[in-house]
């Protein structure tokens, strides 16, 4: 098995590891593992045993993530470890997220080699949980930047400060889930922690690009929409919202969100920030980019398919207002 000790963990004298990596702090005994699954304990050294193991490796439209204000139109070679540090009970990708999975092996340098192979600009760690991938990224980063490749994480940024920082020194872009504005839910229903994930999109919102996404589930966090575009307009108004809408997977079985909602969604965070986009619903315009400032249309997107209609050498084609891209 591939392996590699891990980063940021402590021993204490009767050989547990705590990891540091998140805010579990997993205390992990000798030959246990963390409740990620991707560090063990090894006889008082703390091993990253999925380094290099992937579930899924595809080259996906980047703005699958999504990220819609990233490279727009462009490809993007995808890839993913098993496991996560959450425990969402509505994950549509449970299958290599909360399971154990077959998984095979590959090196940071051929995983950028791919990503020339295929003539994608980024690579993005994605369909599970990318921060217990900690060390793979750290090293793929070194073999992307000699390549001027793009690395991309879409994460629930549950990270502990110190790595959290790392990782803004070679990541380009995130797409972060903000998933519920109540602590307690983040706590009791999804094991996570609110606290931390808003720090993780304060931080990276001052470094890189980011953007967030919201899957609104019925019953849960669908009265929270106005409290959560305020938040992000506090930080900027101009970080792009992906408001999702939610269909029964794994362990819940609640009706999909209704497209009355998801409109009145739309309508609410588009008060308070510059861009609001609808995903997972067909709904006329709720994917394009309109200028903040005179409503020309910036980018069309039908599904999956990005035309770039209204920028022009990276300002508004109407009003020339400098667009909020990374083109």
């Amino acid at each position: 098995m591939n392996k590699r000790e891990a980063e940021y963990y402590e021993v204490t004298e009767d050989l547990i590891a705590r990891c540091k990596l998140c805010p579990h702090e997993c205390a992990i005994p000798p030959g246990g593992e963390g409740i990620c699954w991707a560090r063990k304990n090894e006889g008082g050294t703390l091993y990253a045993q999925n380094y290099g193991r992937t579930t899924s490796l595809a080259v996906d439209p980047i703005e699958k993530k999504p990220l819609f204000h990233f490279r727009p139109g462009t490809e993007i070679l995808s890839v993913s470890p098993n496991g996560c540090n959450m425990r969402c009970p509505y994950c549509q990708n449970y299958t290599i997220s909360a399971k154990k999975t077959q998984t095979t092996n590959i090196t940071p340098e051929e995983l950028v080699n791919l990503a020339k192979q295929y003539n994608s600009p980024s690579i993005a760690f994605t369909y599970t949980e990318p921060i217990i991938w900690f060390e793979f990224i750290k090293d793929t980063a070194k073999y992307a930047k000699q390549e001027g490749i793009d690395l991309v994480m879409v994460t629930n940024g549950l990270i502990s400060e110190d790595p959290l920082d790392d990782l803004l020194e070679i990541v380009s872009a995130m797409n972060i889930d903000l998933k519920s504005m109540s602590s307690e839910y983040y706590r009791e229903v999804l094991k996570g922690n609110l606290a931390v994930t808003k720090r993780t999109i304060e931080k990276a919102s001052a470094k890189i690009h980011v953007e967030v996404t919201n899957l609104l589930i019925p019953g849960d966090n669908d009265t929270e929409i106005e409290e959560l575009a305020k938040y992000l307009a506090s930080i900027n108004k101009a970080i792009p919202l992906h408001i999702s809408r939610y269909f029964p997977h794994q362990h819940y079985e609640k009706s999909p969100t209704a497209i009355e909602t998801l409109k009145k969604a739309y309508e609410i965070a588009g008060k308070y920030l510059y861009y609001v986009y609808i995903g997972n619903a067909p709904m006329e315009g709720t994917e394009n980019t309109y200028c903040p400032d005179c409503s020309n249309v910036l980018v069309e997107r039908t599904g999956f398919h990005t035309k770039i209609v209204g920028i022009n050498k990276g300002k508004c084609s109407n009003c020339n207002r400098k667009v909020d891209f990374v083109l």
